[in-house]
Formats: structure tokens, C-alpha cells, sequence
């Protein structure tokens, strides 16, 4: 009774510190996403998904032809008998045997943690510990129990935390596909004290360079080449309380290939009563881990601003223009000009970025509003207008307009596009400006103050569909990932900048793809080029969405809009069936908000 009254005391002095941090209106938007229930509820999902016995049975029998050796190393300090036990076991439960455990004790007053690692590393000889005479803090201390790894593989458990049962047997099999990966990660949950309550899973995406930038996403279970892990140097004291994070990124540099397993292989477990939990007692740990983007971004050469967002643990990497490029603006219109007017006249409004010109597509408009407009347009020297006298070809249309662009950076925008807050043009031109980025794309909106564009997955609806599709914009959905930067396979060409190099490289806009799935179209082969695709939530525009086009419901639309999908299916059939790299195999394909699958045993491999 006695705790049950603590856990309350605590929940209101916890309430109170969100509500001083975020402030009264993103506290209660805050509140509201947490009390929303779950679609798939998670405890359920993953009863049915966690493999049972005789897979795990068949797992042991299994001989591999290059088996390697893991390291698991613990940086141990005053942990709780129940939980090291816990710990140690999770790793003797593994089903792959090719392991040992490297422990650092750095509570050499502890009389109770050596009892206990004295009576396992008796019965079990891959279980190794090493003393300390003091605390050398968390990098430190791991860095002493790298030093006794003497395995192929360096895996990273944290003193309380736990691993699924068959954890390095993923990683086993992974690494007999691909012997020349040097740096593995999984997906990972939460578990409550008990260790029996698992929530918030964190399903992650195949490595995506502008989600670390944004947020440690990796974290739990880090597995790296030994050999690298030499050559970075270790852990870093002075990024004390974000050392992981700055690992992880030094790694990642260096690394020839990143692989990712999406399975939940490793829980993370909470403390309901730890004074941890309260964000701004971390601030330091904040604070290292701006560092640490910052330092990576020096070893690659790229000029940027680091800053702390409001959520704790995530981060906003803002890039400058480089020099004076010119952007060609190309924007398709038929009739509608009061939605162009609102569009242009948002756009000289809110671009400081001045080095522009805009090219209007006009494709067979007959009011006599849309001309007058034109008329008066042309007395704009950046503004021209060039004719497209065929049918309806969305593609063929930007292809055209492309013909006139003077631009090294061409940004395909909507005529029913408005733009609200200044500074979006150079936003998305500096992230557009990095040599490894192709396309960059922005969050959209519908004037009813909700989403209607934050990233495109492949797969979703069948093709491929946009994500938060419907949710309040002041929302950041799941780990927040409506307001991170990020890379998708695909965003929206309503208002997307691209490299006029590679669009010319691409051959430009599919035309046999007229209406839709283009700009997927174009995302994806700008991807398999080797350029990433970047999302871009700090470009916020508000969309009035298709005015011009009318609805999709004629016999001959329907017909070819069935054409298209057929289109899709034989061009990307590899893709489909793989699934989208940027999303994970555990998450729907029937829903827009990184719900679960409704079975979880659907996402699974299954393993022998």
C-alpha cells in the first residue's frame, strides 16, 4: 500500500515536470497520445509473435558452417541482485552457444554483486568478470570489459537489461548469409520491472542516416565487428551519459555494412520509480549527444546546426545553403487561378532564399480568369509561362516544363500549394545540397489542420501510401517520427526539390505513369542510384490537394489508374515482396500510423 502511494506521488511530481518543460498546450497534446489505446494492443501481439519452444528447440539443433563468437559486454555498477541474475541468465538462455559474457564489476564495495558473479562464472566458464578498484563511469567501464572480449562480434547489453532467447542466433544466421557485414542492430521493447511486461516496441527501419542524425533510433542490440570497434577507439568519456549514441556513429562511419534484423531480440527494462525518468535531470547526457552528431558530422565534412528539440533524445540537424544556386520552380496549372494566385503569392511571401524562378505549365485552361492572370504574371521577369497542348500527362507535364528550367536544383510544386512560414526554401535546398541526398521532400498538411503527406512507404495500401495520414499536425505519432527528418524510399512530388543532375541522369518522370505513382516512381530509382531520399518536417505547407485534376471516378480513369498499380507491380515486384528498407515487417500495410500487423506471427521469419 505504502509503494502504491510512492508510484502516485511520483506520477503527479513526473506530470508536473512535463507539463513546466513542454508547456500547457504540448503537454496536453502529449497526454492525449498516450492515453490513446492501441490498435493491436502490444502485450497480445507479442505473445503470439515471440518464437515458442520448438522453434527455439530447433534453433539449438542448428549447425552453422562459419559460426562466429560473440562478445556480450556489461558495464556492471550497483546493480540489483534480481536484475543481474536476470541479466546473466537471458544470455545463458541463448539458443546459438558461441558466446561468452564479459562482465566489469565497478562496485568494488559491493559484497552482494560478487557473491553473485563469483557463484555463476563457477558454473559457467564463457561467463568472465574483472574487478575494478573503482568506477571509471560508463564508457570506461564498458572499455574495460571491450579489452576482455576475445570474440568475433562485440555486443552491448546494458547491467538490468535483458535478451531474447534467440538474440545471437539472428545475428548468427545473419552473418553466415553476409560474412562481410561489420555492424548488426535489432529492433527492441520495453519490459517493467518484473520483467514480464513488455510495451512500447521500437520496430526499427534498415539503417537510415538522417533518423540517427535525428535520434539514437539504433540503440539496443548493438553488435559490431571487433575489429572495428578497436579501430573507433572504444567509448569516449567525454561523451559521458550519450557514449552509446557516439559509438554508434563512429561505427556507422567507418562501417562497410550495416544490417539490421527486425526482430525484438532485447528489452529494455524500465524503472517505474527512478528518478531517470525524469528528462530534465539527463540534460548533460542531451547536451553529449548534440556533441556527438555534431563531431560526425565533422569527420564527414558537412557544415550544420545541431540543436535540442523540445522531446528530449532527438535532435534537429539544420543545413545551410551552400553559395547562390538558382531553383527552377515548376508548377503545372489548368484554370484554377485563385488557387495559383494563392500559391505564388504564398511563395513570395515566405521565400527569403531570392535566387528563383518559376516556370508555369499551363495544360489547356479555358476560363478567362486563369488568362487575365497569366497576363499580369508576365510582368514578373522570374515568372514564365510555356504551354502544354497534349492531355493530362503529370509526368509529361514536369518533363516539359523541366525543358525551360535553368536550375542546378528543380522543386516540383502543386498549383495547389501554399506555403506559411518564411525560410522552407532554404531549408529544403540545403538538405538537397548534400552530396548524398537526391530528393527532398516536405510534411503537408490539409487545412483542416491535419496530415496529409509525412513520408511515403512502399507497400502501404497495396503501392505505396503516405504516412499520418489524417493526424493532427501538431501530432509527432509514433517515437515521434512525423516531426524527425528522415529517409523514406518516397515523398510527394506536390512539392519535392531535386538535383536537375540526377533527374536528367534518370531520364526525369515515368510517362507511362501519367497520374499516379510518379513521383514513387522517380523516389525509388533515385534510391537504387544510390541517393537517399530525405523527409523534411521542418518544410510544413499546407495542401489543398488535386483541385485541378477533379475526381478519379470515369470508367477510363479507373481503367487507367489499374493500368499504373499493374505498372508499379512489374517494375518494383523485388521491392514489394521484400518490403519497403525504411519500414519494418512488423508494422501494417492497411494502416497509415506505424500501427502492428494484426498477427504477429505474420511479420515473422520463420527459422530452422
Amino acid at each position: 500500500m505504502e509503494l502504491l502511494k510512492k508510484l502516485k506521488w511520483y506520477n503527479v511530481k513526473k506530470g508536473l515536470r512535463y507539463l513546466k518543460h513542454f508547456g500547457v498546450k504540448e503537454f496536453v497534446i502529449r497526454l492525449q497520445e498516450r492515453m490513446e489505446p492501441e490498435e493491436v494492443p502490444y502485450g497480445l501481439w507479442y505473445e503470439a509473435y515471440r518464437p515458442k519452444e520448438n522453434t527455439l528447440a530447433a534453433q539449438r539443433r542448428r549447425k552453422f558452417k562459419h559460426a562466429c563468437k560473440f562478445s556480450i559486454v556489461v558495464p556492471a555498477y550497483e546493480t540489483p541482485e534480481t536484475f543481474l541474475r536476470a541479466m546473466i541468465e537471458s544470455v545463458q538462455n541463448q539458443t546459438y552457444g558461441g558466446w561468452e559474457l564479459c562482465i566489469v564489476n565497478a562496485s568494488p564495495h559491493n559484497e552482494e554483486m560478487q557473491r553473485v558473479l563469483s557463484e555463476y562464472t563457477e558454473k559457467d566458464d564463457r561467463i568472465c568478470v574483472r574487478e575494478l578498484a573503482e568506477n571509471l563511469g560508463i564508457a570506461g567501464n564498458t572499455n574495460e570489459a571491450l579489452a576482455m572480449a576475445s570474440g568475433d562480434f562485440v555486443g552491448l547489453l546494458d547491467h538490468d537489461d535483458l535478451l531474447a532467447p534467440n538474440a545471437l542466433f539472428e545475428a548468427a544466421k545473419a552473418l553466415e548469409a553476409d560474412p562481410l557485414i561489420d555492424v548488426l542492430y535489432t529492433d527492441e521493447d520495453k519490459v517493467d520491472t518484473d520483467g514480464r511486461t513488455h510495451f512500447k516496441p521500437n520496430l526499427k527501419p534498415d539503417f537510415n542516416l538522417d533518423l540517427l542524425r535525428s535520434n539514437n533510433y539504433i540503440c539496443h542490440f548493438f553488435m559490431v565487428r571487433k575489429t572495428l570497434a578497436e579501430r573507433v577507439g572504444g567509448f569516449r568519456g567525454a561523451y559521458e551519459g550519450a557514449q552509446d549514441y557516439d559509438f554508434i556513429l563512429r561505427c556507422t562511419d567507418m562501417a562497410e555494412k550495416i544490417h539490421h534484423i527486425p526482430e525484438i531480440l532485447y528489452h529494455w527494462r524500465t524503472h517505474a520509480a527512478s528518478t531517470a525518468d525524469n528528462p530534465i535531470s539527463k540534460m548533460y547526457a542531451y547536451e553529449a549527444g548534440k556533441r556527438a552528431i555534431e563531431a560526425h558530422l565533422e569527420r564527414r565534412g558537412q557544415t550544420a546546426e545541431v540543436s535540442l528539440k523540445k522531446d528530449l533524445g532527438f535532435y534537429r540537424v539544420k543545413y545551410p545553403v551552400q553559395g547562390n544556386p538558382l531553383v527552377s520552380i515548376i508548377i503545372p496549372n489548368k484554370d484554377e487561378a485563385a488557387s495559383l494566385r494563392l500559391c505564388l503569392e504564398s511563395l513570395r511571401r515566405t521565400a527569403d532564399y531570392e535566387n528563383y524562378e518559376i516556370i508555369i505549365v499551363e495544360n489547356n485552361s479555358s476560363s478567362r480568369e486563369i488568362f487575365a492572370y497569366y497576363k499580369e504574371l508576365s510582368q514578373d521577369p522570374r515568372i514564365r509561362i510555356v504551354r502544354w497542348k497534349n492531355a493530362f500527362n503529370y509526368s509529361a507535364i514536369n518533363n516539359y516544363g523541366v525543358k525551360y528550367a535553368k536550375g542546378e536544383f528543380l522543386l516540383f510544386l502543386n498549383n495547389d500549394i501554399e506555403a506559411m512560414e518564411k525560410g522552407w526554401l532554404e531549408e529544403m535546398l540545403g538538405n538537397c545540397q548534400r552530396p548524398e541526398v537526391g530528393i527532398t521532400g516536405a510534411k503537408l498538411c490539409y487545412p483542416d489542420g491535419t496530415i496529409q503527406h509525412a513520408g511515403t512507404v512502399i507497400g502501404i495500401g497495396g503501392i505505396a501510401g503516405h504516412m499520418f495520414v489524417n493526424m493532427p499536425q501538431d501530432r509527432s505519432g509514433y517515437l515521434h517520427k512525423a516531426s524527425l527528418q528522415m529517409d523514406y524510399s518516397a515523398v510527394t512530388a506536390a512539392c519535392m526539390m531535386m538535383k536537375r543532375s540526377l533527374f536528367e541522369q534518370l531520364g526525369g518522370f515515368e510517362e507511362r505513369l501519367s497520374v499516379a505513382f510518379n513521383d514513387v516512381d522517380l523516389c525509388l530509382r533515385a534510391n537504387e542510384a544510390g541517393y537517399l531520399v530525405v523527409y523534411d518536417p521542418y518544410v510544413c505547407l499546407r495542401h489543398y490537394e488535386s483541385k485541378s485534376r477533379g475526381a478519379e471516378d470515369s470508367p477510363e480513369k479507373v481503367r487507367r489508374f489499374q493500368e499504373e498499380i499493374e505498372f508499379m507491380r512489374t517494375r518494383w515486384e523485388k521491392l514489394l515482396k521484400a518490403g519497403d528498407p525504411y519500414y519494418n515487417k512488423n508494422l501494417s500495410l492497411s494502416k497509415w500510423n506505424y500501427s502492428l500487423r494484426a498477427d504477429g506471427k505474420r511479420g515473422r521469419n520463420t527459422n530452422d
